[in-house]
């Protein structure tokens, strides 16, 4: 899924939605787009088409990029999977105990993904999973949006 090519990356958002609307099969990646898409109705009609022209892409009232937003649900998703960086299973247990909402849980910690890529690369450098993992732990301490 992982292109430099932005309009080839965002082109697989458009081929997930539009393999499920037609009950075709979906692979590995159309999967985890199709899931977080269900999860957010609001942003389902703006892959409803072929994908329109760079800049004819239209945000939602919100102000969200979908695309960046959907993205951090996948990487999110993969990190579960694969309990990677080690110990995010388990701060995803325990957030989603604490509050009993799977999708509230995953946005608590994309919000802490985004600010671990965000201080990255502002830095020049790659992540830091312990500060990420330490961002996890740090909830419910620190808010949470609700969305």
């Amino acid at each position: 899924m992982w292109s430099a090519d932005r309009e080839a990356l965002r082109g697989v958002f458009y081929s997930a939605w539009r393999h499920f609307r037609e009950h075709a099969p979906l692979d590995g990646i159309e999967t985890l787009v199709v899931e977080a898409l269900l999860a957010h109705p609001e942003y389902q009609g703006l892959f409803a088409d072929t994908p329109p022209a760079p800049a004819a892409v239209a945000l939602p009232a919100s102000g969200m990029n979908p695309f960046l937003h959907l993205g951090l649900h996948i990487a999110v998703a993969e990190q579960i999977a694969t309990d990677r960086p080690p110990g995010v299973i388990a701060e995803w247990q325990r957030l989603e105990g604490l509050w009993g909402d799977g999708h509230r849980a995953r946005h608590a910690m994309m919000e802490c993904l985004e600010e671990t890529l965000w201080e990255a690369q502002a830095q020049g450098l790659a992540p830091d999973d312990a500060a990420y993992i330490e961002r996890l732990r740090a909830i419910p301490k620190r808010s949470s949006r609700k969305s």
